[in-house]
């Protein structure tokens, strides 16, 4: 009798839970500020949505308020639907400063019927010239969709719907600087720039179909560590089933393999003509 007591009570009070981490989860207000828009950024149902939208005269944009040193950070994402040639929707982690450190998700818009295109980049210490480009297999402007950034001392794993489609390797031992020392805060802008974004600036924007507008929904940081007065919300010994020492097993290799020969469509460790005298030291070790 007291076991079917406990379960009963266990039924009531797991569903509870997720609903509470949810809640704190996707509490805009508490873990962002809107930084530039004139308004076009907005929070909306009790904190649990942030729209972020452009017109000819501006772009918007938000920022967390905390900065973090490692974490796993996750935001579902809809994007500018139908015609979002021209646009950009950037997210990012960035420090400060001229030598920052900066781990990057950028959706650049296109034609309606063309695909969305996801540029990843990674800067340390101010560098970066680490694009990858990927085309998804669904399309991210019907519904919302988790990307995600894994970020730990000894790799940076980029996330679509719990797949991996990008790894960066801490690779200091051959002097390859990595991400390790900044912290950074979240951000995200929509904005307009059709020099480049579409088909390298060939198609412009079309600013009859503005507003444009791309929406954030259940961002989730508990796996992070906020960096804050000079210390880490973070135990410095991490478990070895933590994410701070979590690194793809098999499974997700082969998953992020898969991505990358079904939908990447640009990687500069391949570029030869833009690295003429060698590749990048990262490219050719792993």
């Amino acid at each position: 009798m007291a076991s079917t007591t406990c379960n009963k009570f266990l039924t009531l009070l797991i569903p509870l839970l997720f609903i509470n981490v949810a809640c704190v989860a996707a509490n805009f207000n508490q873990d962002f500020q809107i930084t530039w828009g004139d308004g076009r950024a907005k929070i909306l149902n009790n904190a649990n949505l942030l729209t972020l939208s452009l017109d000819k005269a501006s772009g918007s944009g938000f920022q967390s308020k905390n900065e973090y040193l490692f974490g796993k950070i996750d935001m579902q994402l809809k994007l500018v639907p139908g015609n979002s040639a021209g646009t950009v929707t950037a997210y990012y982690l960035s420090s400060k400063g001229g030598a920052w450190d900066e781990i990057d998700f950028e959706f650049l818009g296109n034609l309606s019927g063309d695909p969305y295109i996801v540029h990843t980049n990674v800067f340390s210490q101010g560098k970066g010239n680490r694009e990858q480009q990927f085309h998804l297999w669904f399309d991210p402007t019907a519904d919302f969709h988790t990307y995600s950034i894994l970020w730990n001392p000894q790799r940076i794993v980029f996330s679509v719907d719990g797949t991996p489609i990008r790894e960066f390797k801490n690779l200091e031992r051959i002097g390859v600087p990595f991400p390790k020392n900044q912290a950074m805060r979240i951000y995200s802008s929509l904005w307009n720039a059709d020099d480049w974004a579409t088909r390298g600036g060939l198609i412009k924007t079309d600013w009859s179909k503005a507003p444009f507008t791309a929406s954030y929904r259940n961002f989730n940081a508990n796996n992070a560590c906020i960096w804050s007065s000079g210390k880490s919300s973070c135990k410095s010994s991490p478990t070895s089933a933590s994410w701070q020492s979590q690194e793809l097993d098999s499974t997700g290799l082969q998953r992020m393999r898969w991505v990358q020969k079904n939908y990447m469509i640009y990687n500069y460790c391949t570029d030869k003509k833009r690295f003429p005298q060698a590749l990048p030291l990262e490219c050719t070790h792993s």
